[in-house]
């Protein structure tokens, strides 16, 4: 039998500056997977990472 899944979701990660700069390095749209705890973190998380299609480090915010 299946256990119940618990708190813990994947999602997944996006970069904010992709979707805007047509002067990136490279196409393509930066991100990341990672999980987070659904009682203590409700709101969308935004975390700053390292895009390689911008080569800096820049926002990215939770997607569904």
């Amino acid at each position: 039998m299946a256990k119940n899944k618990g708190v813990r979701l994947v999602i997944t990660l996006e970069c904010t500056e992709c979707r805007t700069n047509p002067n990136k390095r490279t196409n393509g749209v930066s991100r990341y997977s990672t999980m987070k705890n659904r009682r203590n973190t409700t709101a969308r998380l935004e975390l700053k990472k390292f895009c390689p299609h911008c080569n800096t480090h820049t926002v990215h915010k939770e997607i569904k």
